[in-house]
Formats: structure tokens, C-alpha cells, sequence
């Protein structure tokens, strides 16, 4: 039972259309697996959107498809957004036969299911790509943001190996309420936005580049020690966390 199900459902008792002991079956139904629905192999925290207005996120890369599956429909069941992030194709078939709503994106390695139980936010969330080769984490943080309720805008390959691509928009960069920039190699893009904008710019290193990079270490070291200030900085690679740390900020706008 979702929030907005809850206030339906007291609506209708205050109204007289349903009568309290239904009411009270349901609500106690709803409430039975609370605070999380053990599935042995995992336990599904059905009351995360109550706490952080988003709910349950799905850590695909690890778990077998059926277990995927599994989970996902428990989530959805409960009329709650889904999200499955570092997810296989192979999941997607598993996720598809119990959600045929779902949808899958491959670049960004995501299956999803928006709900109404996740609130709208006002502003834009502009995710910033350095290169074509960040675009699966670029794309991973902007489709998360989607589904949590933001409008997001992208703007794609405009690391400082050509710096004038980026100055060509600085429009919308200063229009953007958050920013997340995507950047492996050495990871300078996050600093020169940093330097260039007034709103919160969150930083993802990438796992890109030659050997001296290590697998996004140099890229992370970089931006941990940006003299852009405020920079906020996530791990190697993790889209997903950009966009729930800008979660965090747009929410806080009011």
C-alpha cells in the first residue's frame, strides 16, 4: 500500500464508504511485512519511500535474473517505482515476464518503472559526459535521476580536450539547479564546471582510460583535490549515486 493508497483508503472511511473494520483489514494486510518483506535471499524494504521519498533501488550486478525477478516484482506489487541498476539483459527477460512494463537501457544498464509514489521536483539536473566513452555511467546517472522524479537534461562530450564545446553551452549549464559531471582519464571536466557555476556540481570519476589512469583511481584522486570549491565527488563509476546525492539537493529546494 502505497501513501497515496493510504490517504484514499482514510478518505473513504471518513466519508463512510468503507467501513472501518475493512479499512482496518486492509491496513493491517498492508502492514504485515512491514518495516521489509523477507524473500530469504533478500529483504525487500517496502517503507523506504516513506523515509527517503524514494523507494528500494536494485543492485543488479551480482544477483541471478530470477532473483532480479524476483525482487522487482515484490517492489512493483507494493505500486512503488522500480529501479535496477548494472543490470544484464538476461535480467530484463526475467524482470519483463513478471512486469511487461518495464523497459530496459542498455547503455546505462538500467530496467525501470516509474510510479506516481516518487515526487516531481522543479529545476533541471544537467548530466555532463567528458567523452563518448563515459556515456554508460553518464546515461546511468541521467535515467536514475528520471525515475526519482527530475527533469533531466544531457549534454554529451564536451571534455577539456576541446574546451569550446563546453563554453558553447554555458547557458544551459548556468540555468541547470544541479549538475553532475561525468569524467574519467584525469578527471579535470568537474572542476572547470565547478569553477564556471553557482549550483551543486557533483562529480563521478570513470573507470576510462590508459593504464596511469587505474581503472578511474587518477580520475577520483583529481577530483577529491579540485580546487573548484564544493565539489561534492562519488566512487568510480557510480551513476546511480550522483543522481540520488542530487536527490538530496533538489528536494531540499522546496
Amino acid at each position: 500500500m502505497t501513501e497515496s493508497d493510504l490517504r484514499l483508503l482514510l478518505a473513504s472511511v471518513k466519508q463512510g464508504t468503507i467501513p472501518q473494520d475493512e479499512a482496518f483489514a486492509q491496513i493491517t494486510a498492508a502492514l504485515r511485512d512491514a518495516p521489509y518483506e523477507n524473500l530469504d535471499f533478500a529483504r525487500v524494504d517496502h517503507h523506504r519511500h516513506l523515509r527517503q521519498g524514494m523507494p528500494e533501488v536494485v543492485f543488479g550486478q551480482g544477483k541471478t535474473a530470477s532473483q532480479i525477478a524476483l525482487i522487482a516484482e515484490r517492489i512493483v506489487s507494493r505500486g512503488h517505482s522500480l529501479l535496477v541498476t548494472r543490470a544484464t539483459p538476461e535480467a530484463f527477460v526475467a524482470v519483463k515476464e513478471v512486469i511487461p512494463d518495464a523497459t530496459f537501457h542498455e547503455n546505462g544498464r538500467v530496467i525501470f518503472l516509474r510510479r506516481d509514489d516518487t515526487p516531481r521536483t522543479t529545476g533541471t539536473l544537467l548530466v555532463v559526459s567528458a567523452g563518448t566513452a563515459d556515456l554508460p555511467v553518464a546515461d546511468e546517472a541521467a535515467v536514475c535521476g528520471e525515475v526519482m522524479g527530475h527533469t533531466v537534461e544531457r549534454l554529451y562530450d564536451v571534455g577539456v580536450a576541446g574546451l569550446h564545446r563546453l563554453l558553447d553551452a554555458r547557458g544551459r549549464l548556468e540555468s541547470a539547479a544541479v549538475v553532475i559531471v561525468v569524467a574519467g582519464m584525469e578527471g579535470a571536466l568537474p572542476s572547470v564546471v565547478g569553477g564556471l557555476v553557482s549550483v551543486p556540481v557533483i562529480a563521478v570519476p570513470t573507470s576510462i582510460g590508459y593504464g596511469a589512469s587505474f581503472n578511474g583511481l587518477a580520475a577520483l584522486l583529481g577530483m577529491l583535490t579540485s580546487c573548484a570549491s564544493g565539489l561534492a565527488v562519488v566512487n568510480i563509476d557510480n551513476g546511480f549515486g550522483a543522481a540520488a546525492l542530487a536527490t538530496r539537493f533538489l528536494r531540499s529546494r522546496g
